[in-house]
């Protein structure tokens, strides 16, 4: 099976939504940036996107091949909090060139991709999420346009409790 990615921009809940979905008995991936991010910065010359994007969406990439991978072994739909779309994305908002390998690598998750836009209600900055609302906004908008661009099927997810956006996501399975 092909994974089902959750995407969307920064402080959407995305995190909260597979946490209710793997309650359900779905096998959910943690978002490989967040983790990532945290395990980079311990280090003396940790590769971080502030500091170093192409480097760290070369990590991403690994990372995030092995988690498509784990998940296509599985029997029933799994669920990936971001994907290799989303290195295309960070990319183009950071002002650098997506090489052939990521739109190759992009391919190869379930054509409808449930978005979660940034919600100012929830949205707070930390470690490893220093943009601004805006800014989360943006890469939001960046996120559905590069997600169009590499044909996959854009589906909002509308805004309500952690219940009810997990039925509704799996509603549309």
């Amino acid at each position: 099976m092909q994974p089902i990615i959750i995407t969307g921009g920064p402080g959407a809940g995305k995190t909260t939504l597979l946490k209710a979905l793997s309650h359900k008995g779905y096998l959910t991936f943690p978002e490989v940036s967040r983790t990532l991010i945290q395990q980079q910065a311990k280090l003396d010359n940790g590769v971080l996107p502030w500091t170093n994007l192409p480097a760290f969406a070369e990590l991403c990439l690994v990372m995030m091949n092995e988690q498509r991978r784990l998940a296509q072994k599985g029997a029933m739909p799994a669920f990936v909090d971001r994907a290799i779309p989303d290195i295309c994305a960070y990319l183009t908002v950071g002002g650098e060139t997506v090489s052939q390998h990521y739109l190759d690598a992009a391919a190869g998750y379930a054509s409808r991709v449930f978005f979660c836009a940034p919600h100012e209600a929830i949205y707070q900055k930390d470690d490893e999420r220093p943009h601004s609302f805006i800014e989360a906004q943006a890469i939001h908008e960046q996120l559905i346009m590069t997600y169009k661009a590499l044909n996959y099927e854009v589906t909002q997810v509308p805004w309500g409790s952690v219940e009810e956006r997990a039925c509704w996501v799996l509603a549309r399975l």
